[in-house]
């Protein structure tokens, strides 16, 4: 009866430890940190923590303090008594904020008043739709007023058809006061139609309070110019692409010093993701991708002394800085990230080169957790170039076990692959159900050197297959890979090469999984919103015969191309309101897989865009996704 009994505690306690490891509900019950910036006195950090309802299928916030140099957070029911309005001027007169306004006649309705009951839409130009919402002639403003109870608003930019905040991602962070709180400068991609859907070239733009008078402070610079702020000695400082039309063009730091535009990173062979000044003007801190994570990295400001620019980096692990909150002495505040662990807030000392976990809004879940283990791996590739590939590995590992393996394909095609944490294509997840996944920083990523990151432009279907296909069969030499249980999965450009892959990969793979990517790169240029996008990285539209370049993506590299070699099944994923990657792309994949007697099957979200953002809906997708897996291979 004792051996009975302690056989059957002794079980028991093993699929307890079995079960304890992330699953898809678990990983939509995390809080989602965002820091807000430094309290008032610059003593606490403001941050919010949104939390999903799978049952309710929406998410809750609340909002918290917490000291710089660590501590028990306390919840705050109105965060403007403890955070700095950035919307009021420097001198508290005025409050800038922003509103859309309906300027275009889009609507039937718009040009036949008595027809209102008519849904129809009329368009002279493309700019159409974006994102995921159709154009109906409303466009975002910015607004100043006294601060003051009935004071009436002024928009900057009356009468124009033009966004700022941008769309659909822009936010308070595209419009800010100069410090004398004379003017307000604003981003904004003043351009109409089509020649908005086909350019990138945002700039900033100052209006002077008192004259009412605008002027371009960045014209000439052809690509985006976004996310101005101004140095402690009142310099205005942006992050500038140069090539319109090119969005994954290398971002720089510039700083207009007495009407000198400095190029601060210009030398430097990477890309910035986002910047902050140090407190005594004497250096800029940014954050930028870097063999496979994101680290924080420092410049110096020569101003006009002849001292060389010198970027240095200051972080190194395997880990993501994220968002630059402030500094507090010796410190910066920042978030960070791991493939492990979603963002918390933490402190990094200059002086010590130690990092201090500030907030622990998932620690007691992670705890609980046997976690996966990430290796860096570098590969060979068939040009002979050194290519970091992670390998996640599950909970556990067995090494004299055998286990599936799952190719991941990122997507952008120029997005960085680093200790990023998602919550939809999340590696621990995928671990934690028994899968190894492989994961290359191949062509086509930021962190490894411009020429790296630019490779992948007009080169859809080239290296970057090789790039992939290399970091598998390497992987696949190991004793632990089952090389019999192979699959291939991504989103976006990860969705491409799943179509491409399944009809070029050899029998490497036994199933496929592609959500919301391009299957055929023809009808995709005639359907995407921003133009601009397929324009560049495909070298130009379908119709122009004599550009060999062109021709070459929507033939040599059109996945559509090779449908008659598919031969494994394929799960097709589509959000509905995707407009970037249109519904066509999918429905035209699934059509062929299932005429030509492929298994296959498509998951449609009607309501979502190109991510899947509601909670009822996340948990179908990973349920669809592993249920695949488990099907297939």
């Amino acid at each position: 009866m004792k051996k009975a009994l302690f056989t059957t505690l002794v079980m028991m306690s093993l699929s307890t430890m079995a079960q304890n490891v992330m699953s898809p509900e678990l990983l939509w019950k995390l809080g989602r940190v965002t820091p807000l910036g430094l309290s008032k006195d610059g003593k606490n950090v403001v941050y919010k923590v949104t939390t999903p309802s799978i049952a309710e299928n929406n998410s809750q916030s609340k909002y918290y303090t917490l000291a710089v140099n660590g501590g028990k957070a306390t919840e705050v029911s109105d965060i403007k008594t403890v955070l700095t309005d950035k919307n009021i001027s420097p001198d508290g007169k005025f409050l800038v904020y922003n509103e859309e306004v309906k300027i275009d006649k889009v609507l039937g309705k718009d040009f036949y008043p008595n027809l209102n009951k008519s849904d129809a839409q009329i368009y002279d130009g493309l700019d159409y739709r974006h994102w995921d919402t159709w154009n109906e002639g409303k466009f975002n403003h910015v607004f100043y007023k006294e601060n003051k109870d009935g004071a009436t608003g002024i928009d900057l930019l009356k009468g124009e058809n033009f966004n700022s905040p941008q769309k659909p991602f822009g936010g308070d962070e595209d419009y800010i006061w100069s410090p004398d709180s004379k003017s307000i400068l604003y981003v904004s991609k003043k351009k109409a139609g089509t020649q908005y859907a086909i350019s990138t070239n945002t700039d900033i733009y100052e209006y002077n309070l008192e004259t009412g008078k605008t002027i371009n402070r960045t014209e000439g610079n052809l690509g985006y110019d976004m996310a101005p702020q101004f140095s402690p000695a009142g310099n205005l400082t942006w992050l500038q692409m140069k090539r319109d039309g090119y969005e994954a063009d290398k971002n720089d730091i510039v700083v207009d010093f007495k009407g000198m535009k400095m190029n601060l990173t210009a030398n430097w062979d990477g890309t910035v993701n986002s910047f902050m000044w140090s407190k005594d003007g004497k250096k800029v801190f940014f954050v930028a991708p870097i063999d496979g994570t994101k680290q924080l990295f420092e410049v110096n400001f020569p101003g006009l002394t002849k001292i060389a620019i010198n970027v240095r980096q200051i972080t190194n692990g395997n880990y993501d800085v994220n968002d630059l909150v402030g500094f507090a002495d010796d410190n910066i505040i920042v978030t960070r990230s791991d493939m492990n662990h979603a963002n918390e807030i933490f402190s990094f000392n200059f002086k010590k080169n130690t990092w201090k976990q500030l907030s622990d809004v998932n620690t007691d879940t992670y705890e609980k957790l046997t976690l996966s283990k990430t290796e860096r791996r570098y590969v060979t590739t068939t040009d002979g170039k050194k290519m970091l590939v992670w390998v996640i590995l599950p909970p556990n590992f067995d090494a004299s076990k055998k286990y599936p393996t799952l190719l991941y394909c990122q997507g952008g095609p120029q997005s960085a692959l680093t200790q990023s944490y998602s919550y939809r294509w999340n590696f621990s997840l995928m671990a934690a159900k028994g899968y190894i996944v492989v994961a290359p920083n191949r062509r086509g990523m930021p962190g490894h050197g411009v020429k790296w990151n630019e490779q992948i432009s007009k080169d859809w279907g080239g290296q970057v297959m090789d790039d992939y296909l290399s970091a598998i069969d390497d992987v696949a030499k190991e004793n632990y890979v089952d090389k019999t249980r192979l699959g291939c999965v991504g989103a976006s450009y990860g969705g491409y090469s799943a179509f491409f892959l399944a009809g070029n990969h050899n029998n490497r793979f036994k199933t496929f999984i592609a959500h919301d990517g391009v299957f055929n790169t023809q009808s995709m240029f005639g359907t995407t919103e921003e133009v601009f996008f397929n324009n560049w990285d495909f070298g130009g539209p379908y119709w122009d015969k004599n550009n060999a370049i062109a021709q070459k993506a929507y033939t040599t590299f059109n996945p559509i191309n090779y449908v008659d070699k598919w031969n494994k099944p394929i799960l097709i994923i589509q959000g509905g309101k995707d407009f970037r990657v249109p519904i066509g792309q999918s429905q035209e994949a699934f059509q062929a897989a299932q005429l030509r007697g492929i298994k296959s099957r498509l998951l449609y979200f009607p309501e979502e865009n190109h991510w899947v953002l509601k909670p009822q809906n996340a948990q179908v997708w990973q349920g669809e996704f592993f249920k695949w897996l488990e099907e297939t291979l």
